[in-house]
Protein backbone atom coordinates (compact mmCIF):
# COMPACT_ATOMS: atom_id res chain seq x y z
CA UNK A 1 0.00 0.00 0.00
CA UNK A 2 1.23 3.52 -0.62
CA UNK A 3 1.17 5.57 2.29
CA UNK A 4 1.62 8.73 0.32
CA UNK A 5 -1.38 7.75 -2.22
CA UNK A 6 -4.23 10.37 -1.15
CA UNK A 7 -7.64 9.20 -0.91
CA UNK A 8 -10.21 9.44 -3.56
CA UNK A 9 -12.16 11.61 -1.93
CA UNK A 10 -9.67 14.51 -1.74
CA UNK A 11 -9.91 14.13 -5.68
CA UNK A 12 -12.88 14.38 -6.19
CA UNK A 13 -13.58 17.32 -3.82
CA UNK A 14 -11.34 19.22 -5.86
CA UNK A 15 -12.98 17.87 -9.27
CA UNK A 16 -16.50 18.77 -7.23
CA UNK A 17 -15.11 22.18 -6.26
CA UNK A 18 -13.67 22.59 -10.07
CA UNK A 19 -17.40 22.42 -11.66
CA UNK A 20 -18.64 24.34 -9.20
CA UNK A 21 -16.91 27.36 -11.10
CA UNK A 22 -17.74 25.96 -14.44
CA UNK A 23 -13.97 25.55 -15.24
CA UNK A 24 -12.99 22.66 -17.48
CA UNK A 25 -9.52 20.64 -16.79
CA UNK A 26 -8.21 22.47 -20.17
CA UNK A 27 -8.85 26.16 -18.20
CA UNK A 28 -7.11 25.05 -15.14
CA UNK A 29 -4.16 23.90 -17.66
CA UNK A 30 -4.44 27.87 -19.23
CA UNK A 31 -5.22 29.70 -16.12
CA UNK A 32 -1.87 27.67 -14.09
CA UNK A 33 0.38 28.36 -17.39
CA UNK A 34 -0.14 31.83 -16.77
CA UNK A 35 0.80 31.45 -13.25
CA UNK A 36 3.91 29.68 -14.10
CA UNK A 37 4.95 32.36 -16.50
CA UNK A 38 4.39 35.20 -14.19
CA UNK A 39 6.16 33.25 -11.13
CA UNK A 40 9.03 32.06 -13.90
CA UNK A 41 8.53 28.36 -11.82
CA UNK A 42 7.08 25.74 -14.13
CA UNK A 43 6.13 23.56 -10.79
CA UNK A 44 2.91 25.63 -10.96
CA UNK A 45 2.12 24.49 -14.08
CA UNK A 46 -0.93 21.85 -14.05
CA UNK A 47 -1.60 19.81 -17.02
CA UNK A 48 -5.27 18.45 -18.27
CA UNK A 49 -3.80 15.14 -17.40
CA UNK A 50 -2.26 15.52 -14.29
CA UNK A 51 -5.22 17.19 -13.34
CA UNK A 52 -7.27 14.66 -14.19
CA UNK A 53 -5.10 12.03 -12.06
CA UNK A 54 -5.64 13.93 -9.35
CA UNK A 55 -8.99 13.90 -9.85
CA UNK A 56 -8.68 10.14 -9.96
CA UNK A 57 -6.99 9.83 -6.46
CA UNK A 58 -3.60 8.58 -8.72
CA UNK A 59 -1.35 11.32 -7.74
CA UNK A 60 -0.76 13.79 -4.13
CA UNK A 61 -0.04 17.26 -5.41
CA UNK A 62 3.09 19.03 -4.65
CA UNK A 63 2.89 22.70 -2.62
CA UNK A 64 3.42 24.85 -5.77
CA UNK A 65 0.29 22.71 -7.42
CA UNK A 66 -1.77 23.18 -4.41
CA UNK A 67 -1.07 27.19 -4.57
CA UNK A 68 -1.99 26.87 -8.37
CA UNK A 69 -5.35 25.44 -7.22
CA UNK A 70 -6.08 27.28 -4.59
CA UNK A 71 -5.58 30.73 -6.78
CA UNK A 72 -7.59 29.17 -9.50
CA UNK A 73 -10.76 27.87 -7.84
CA UNK A 74 -10.67 30.69 -5.34
CA UNK A 75 -10.15 28.77 -2.22
CA UNK A 76 -7.57 29.37 0.62
CA UNK A 77 -4.62 27.08 0.66
CA UNK A 78 -5.38 25.87 3.92
CA UNK A 79 -9.04 24.50 2.95
CA UNK A 80 -7.42 22.56 -0.47
CA UNK A 81 -4.25 21.46 1.55
CA UNK A 82 -7.48 19.89 3.80
CA UNK A 83 -8.33 17.96 1.08
CA UNK A 84 -5.03 15.65 1.27
CA UNK A 85 -5.26 15.08 4.92
CA UNK A 86 -2.92 18.16 6.05
CA UNK A 87 -4.72 20.58 8.58
CA UNK A 88 -3.20 24.08 8.54
CA UNK A 89 -5.62 24.63 11.78
CA UNK A 90 -3.97 21.94 14.05
CA UNK A 91 -0.32 24.06 13.38
CA UNK A 92 -0.34 26.62 16.38
CA UNK A 93 -1.62 23.73 18.42
CA UNK A 94 1.11 21.36 17.50
CA UNK A 95 3.30 24.30 18.00
CA UNK A 96 2.38 24.89 21.92
CA UNK A 97 1.86 21.09 22.59
CA UNK A 98 5.99 20.04 21.39
CA UNK A 99 7.27 23.46 22.17
CA UNK A 100 11.05 24.33 21.82
CA UNK A 101 13.89 24.70 24.57
CA UNK A 102 14.43 28.95 24.05
CA UNK A 103 12.29 31.74 25.27
CA UNK A 104 11.58 33.81 21.91
CA UNK A 105 9.29 36.23 20.31
CA UNK A 106 6.45 34.25 18.71
CA UNK A 107 6.22 35.33 14.82
CA UNK A 108 2.56 34.59 13.24
CA UNK A 109 2.47 37.39 10.61
CA UNK A 110 2.77 34.73 7.48
CA UNK A 111 0.19 32.66 9.53
CA UNK A 112 -2.85 34.47 9.16
CA UNK A 113 -4.54 31.97 6.83
CA UNK A 114 -6.93 29.83 8.55
CA UNK A 115 -5.49 30.35 11.88
CA UNK A 116 -8.44 30.58 13.76
CA UNK A 117 -9.98 29.18 16.80
CA UNK A 118 -13.87 28.41 17.71
CA UNK A 119 -14.97 30.81 20.55
CA UNK A 120 -18.17 31.69 21.61
CA UNK A 121 -19.55 35.20 20.52
CA UNK A 122 -23.31 34.69 21.56
CA UNK A 123 -24.27 33.63 25.24
CA UNK A 124 -27.36 32.83 26.52
CA UNK A 125 -29.44 35.18 28.05
CA UNK A 126 -29.29 34.14 31.88
CA UNK A 127 -25.17 34.22 31.48
CA UNK A 128 -24.02 36.28 34.25
CA UNK A 129 -20.18 36.98 34.01
CA UNK A 130 -20.21 37.58 37.50
CA UNK A 131 -20.50 33.86 38.03
CA UNK A 132 -18.43 30.32 36.94
CA UNK A 133 -20.10 28.30 34.64
CA UNK A 134 -19.41 25.89 32.20
CA UNK A 135 -18.96 27.27 28.62
CA UNK A 136 -21.18 24.26 27.02
CA UNK A 137 -24.00 25.25 29.36
CA UNK A 138 -24.20 29.46 28.62
CA UNK A 139 -22.77 29.76 24.94
CA UNK A 140 -25.21 30.17 22.41
CA UNK A 141 -23.10 30.80 19.26
CA UNK A 142 -19.74 29.68 18.30
CA UNK A 143 -18.07 31.25 15.61
CA UNK A 144 -14.09 31.41 14.30
CA UNK A 145 -11.81 33.82 16.00
CA UNK A 146 -8.04 34.87 15.11
CA UNK A 147 -5.90 32.31 17.37
CA UNK A 148 -4.26 34.81 19.02
CA UNK A 149 -3.27 33.90 22.77
CA UNK A 150 -5.66 30.91 22.41
CA UNK A 151 -3.84 29.47 19.22
CA UNK A 152 -3.17 26.05 21.00
CA UNK A 153 -6.97 25.83 22.37
CA UNK A 154 -10.05 23.95 20.62
CA UNK A 155 -12.92 25.50 22.60
CA UNK A 156 -15.80 23.81 20.63
CA UNK A 157 -14.49 19.94 21.34
CA UNK A 158 -13.33 20.75 24.56
CA UNK A 159 -14.94 21.27 27.94
CA UNK A 160 -13.85 24.84 29.04
CA UNK A 161 -15.06 26.53 32.40
CA UNK A 162 -15.67 30.44 32.58
CA UNK A 163 -14.51 31.93 35.75
CA UNK A 164 -16.88 34.21 37.15
CA UNK A 165 -15.78 38.05 37.81
CA UNK A 166 -16.66 37.54 41.71
CA UNK A 167 -14.98 34.31 41.83
CA UNK A 168 -11.43 35.29 43.83
CA UNK A 169 -11.32 31.22 45.27
CA UNK A 170 -8.01 30.79 43.76
CA UNK A 171 -6.84 34.27 42.80
CA UNK A 172 -4.46 35.35 41.69
CA UNK A 173 -3.14 31.98 40.81
CA UNK A 174 -6.47 32.07 38.60
CA UNK A 175 -8.22 35.73 37.86
CA UNK A 176 -11.53 36.33 37.34
CA UNK A 177 -13.07 36.15 33.85
CA UNK A 178 -10.02 33.63 32.77
CA UNK A 179 -10.91 30.35 30.75
CA UNK A 180 -10.37 27.10 31.76
CA UNK A 181 -9.27 24.06 30.04
CA UNK A 182 -11.28 21.33 31.52
CA UNK A 183 -9.90 17.07 31.49
CA UNK A 184 -13.48 15.45 32.25
CA UNK A 185 -11.68 11.89 32.58
CA UNK A 186 -10.06 13.40 35.44
CA UNK A 187 -12.35 13.01 38.02
CA UNK A 188 -11.08 11.65 40.66
CA UNK A 189 -9.07 13.82 43.19
CA UNK A 190 -5.45 12.90 42.67
CA UNK A 191 -3.38 11.90 45.96
CA UNK A 192 -0.06 11.97 43.83
CA UNK A 193 2.44 13.78 46.45
CA UNK A 194 3.02 18.05 44.70
CA UNK A 195 5.80 20.27 45.69
CA UNK A 196 4.78 23.39 45.16
CA UNK A 197 0.69 25.22 44.55
CA UNK A 198 1.56 25.41 40.75
CA UNK A 199 1.89 21.57 41.23
CA UNK A 200 -1.30 20.87 43.30
CA UNK A 201 -4.10 19.75 40.98
CA UNK A 202 -7.12 21.98 40.21
CA UNK A 203 -10.85 21.32 40.07
CA UNK A 204 -13.65 22.39 38.70
CA UNK A 205 -16.45 21.33 40.51
CA UNK A 206 -20.05 20.91 40.06
CA UNK A 207 -22.87 22.21 43.05
CA UNK A 208 -26.30 22.17 42.92
CA UNK A 209 -27.02 25.87 41.90
CA UNK A 210 -23.21 27.23 40.80
CA UNK A 211 -20.10 25.98 40.04
CA UNK A 212 -16.44 26.45 41.21
CA UNK A 213 -12.65 26.23 40.38
CA UNK A 214 -10.53 25.41 43.49
CA UNK A 215 -8.25 23.10 44.75
CA UNK A 216 -9.78 20.28 46.39
CA UNK A 217 -9.53 17.40 49.33
CA UNK A 218 -11.80 14.49 50.44
CA UNK A 219 -12.46 14.04 54.72
CA UNK A 220 -14.52 11.52 55.39
CA UNK A 221 -17.56 12.38 53.12
CA UNK A 222 -16.80 15.52 53.04
CA UNK A 223 -15.16 17.79 50.18
CA UNK A 224 -13.25 20.20 51.04
CA UNK A 225 -13.05 23.38 48.64
CA UNK A 226 -9.40 25.02 49.37
CA UNK A 227 -8.96 28.57 48.17
CA UNK A 228 -5.61 30.53 47.46
CA UNK A 229 -3.78 31.27 50.92
CA UNK A 230 -3.91 35.36 48.96
CA UNK A 231 -7.71 35.28 48.03
CA UNK A 232 -8.76 35.85 51.43
CA UNK A 233 -11.44 33.37 50.63
CA UNK A 234 -12.50 30.72 53.64
CA UNK A 235 -12.02 26.66 53.14
CA UNK A 236 -15.87 25.27 52.20
CA UNK A 237 -17.39 22.15 53.15
CA UNK A 238 -19.74 20.08 50.71
CA UNK A 239 -21.14 16.52 51.48
CA UNK A 240 -19.89 14.41 48.53
CA UNK A 241 -21.09 13.68 45.75
CA UNK A 242 -24.88 14.85 46.75
CA UNK A 243 -23.88 18.28 47.27
CA UNK A 244 -20.88 18.53 45.32
CA UNK A 245 -19.25 16.63 42.29
CA UNK A 246 -15.75 16.89 40.23
CA UNK A 247 -16.48 17.83 36.74
CA UNK A 248 -12.91 17.58 35.65
CA UNK A 249 -8.92 18.12 36.53
CA UNK A 250 -8.42 21.93 35.44
CA UNK A 251 -5.32 21.29 32.42
CA UNK A 252 -4.72 24.81 30.91
CA UNK A 253 -5.75 28.28 31.91
CA UNK A 254 -5.83 30.99 29.02
CA UNK A 255 -5.86 34.70 31.59
CA UNK A 256 -4.98 38.40 31.41
CA UNK A 257 -2.35 39.30 33.84
CA UNK A 258 -2.34 43.33 33.62
CA UNK A 259 -6.13 44.50 34.03
CA UNK A 260 -7.79 46.80 31.00
CA UNK A 261 -7.86 50.34 32.01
Amino acid sequence: MDLHRPNVPAGQRLKEARERLGLSTRDVQRKSEQIALEKRNQEYYISHAWLTDIEKGRFMPGLFKLYSISAIYDRSFTEIASYFGLRMADLGRDRAAIGVPRTHLVDREGDAEGQSVSLPVEFKPEFRFENTNLLSRVVEKWDEVPIGLLQHLDLRKSMYGYIGLEDHTLYPLIRPGSLVQIDPGQRKISSAPWRTEFERPIYFVELRNAYLCSWCQLEKGQLMVIPHPQSRQTVRHFEYPAQAEIVGRVTGVAMRIVDEE
